[in-house]
């Protein structure tokens, strides 16, 4: 069933669709009158409505639906920034798929690309409406923020946290796993997680050594060396079994 998020109205008997939502409802998906569909309004909840008027296109409020779906912890995925277009869009889509909260990319010392505005904006705004499709697409409650930080300490500043880490390669080089399974393993439900990916060639060791001394945790994502795209999924999916599936 489609789901669609009219995140600018509180939950009423009938809501009005935007004129974009309303646009691939009525002429993309060629719904008509009467068919179901789900919204999610801006208490974050997810409703089953009736669609009860093309134009405009008006929709009935049924009943909530009451299934959660999104992660009993709130996940920020900090990634520096990559060299290509393609690996931040393939890590907004599927981080929100695997239930990230936020997705922020920021610049470090082995970046090789640099957002500059006006540039910026744009590519931030692409990137959003990536994810707003993907929060649809698997069904979520809450559209992550995607948006731009000059580094890794504005990250820590604007995005106050319970538990930082950042995953290095090195850590995965020498078999550690144990802090990231004791870092998980005291997750409660409602705190807040961070974590940092470095871009192609990886954090410097500066970098890491200042992120140790303000309290970010380093860890190890398993015995491979994983490409700056699959790491933060490596780790949602981590987190999501620790989390939603152990026990």
């Amino acid at each position: 069933m489609q789901r669609y998020f009219v995140t600018n109205q509180q939950p009423a008997d009938t809501v009005e669709l935007p004129a974009d939502i309303s646009h691939h409802l009525v002429d993309v998906m060629r719904a008509k009158v009467g068919a179901k569909i789900e919204i999610v309004c801006a208490d974050h909840q997810a409703y089953l409505a009736t669609v009860i008027s093309l134009q405009p296109a008006m929709v009935r409020v049924d009943q909530p639906l009451n299934k959660s779906v999104e992660m009993p912890v709130t996940v920020t995925i900090a990634c520096g920034l990559p060299k290509t277009k393609e690996k931040p869009q393939l890590i907004v889509q599927k981080g929100t798929e695997l239930g990230a909260t936020r997705i922020v990319f920021f610049d470090c010392q082995r970046s090789i690309s640099h957002w500059t505005s006006p540039r910026r904006e744009k590519k931030l705004a692409r990137l959003q409406k990536i994810a707003n499709g993907a929060a649809e697409q698997s069904h979520r409650t809450v559209q992550p923020r995607v948006v731009y930080r000059d580094s890794w300490q504005d990250v820590l500043t604007d995005f106050p946290t319970d538990t930082a880490v950042v995953a290095w390669e090195e850590s995965a080089k020498q078999g550690e796993v144990s802090r990231l399974q004791a870092t998980l393993g005291k997750l409660k439900a409602g705190e807040r997680l961070t974590a940092f990916f470095g871009p192609e060639g990886g954090l410097t060791s500066a970098e890491i050594n200042a992120m140790n001394d303000q309290g970010v945790v380093s860890v190890g994502l398993g015995p491979r060396i994983l490409r700056t795209e699959t790491a933060p999924l490596y780790f949602l999916s981590a987190v999501s079994y620790q989390t939603e599936l152990n026990g």
